[in-house]
């Protein structure tokens, strides 16, 4: 939990707090403007196939990208145009899962 709340605040420049309820440990993404989420551990879930999540790094993405391999992920697909959506940069986070960074701008 501790790599990935680091990946996650690195990449996408966030706060993400660890959270416990009874004995149930997650993490929380900071969402004052509004893009948030949370990390609750299952190890049987780690994916690299199935749907892609997106997460946005609007302005930024060339600096998320770079943490990627900083903080222990891995580069699927480099910073790429998706037509009249921006661009995209394909990832693996730090636990194993595709993840999509998103941005409106490069």
């Amino acid at each position: 939990m501790d790599r990935a709340c680091e990946f996650y605040q690195q990449v996408l420049a966030i706060e993400v707090k660890k959270e416990k309820f009874d004995k149930f440990e997650f993490a929380v993404f900071e969402h004052a403007e509004g893009n948030g989420g949370c990390l609750v551990p299952n190890p049987a879930d780690v994916s690299d196939k199935g749907l892609m999540l997106y997460l946005n790094v609007d302005g930024r993405i060339a600096d998320a990208e770079t943490k990627v391999t900083q903080f222990g992920g891995t580069i699927l697909q480099a910073t790429h145009a998706i037509g009249p959506h921006g661009c995209r940069c394909i990832i693996l986070d730090s636990e194993g899962n595709r993840i999509v960074l998103h941005s409106t701008t490069a």
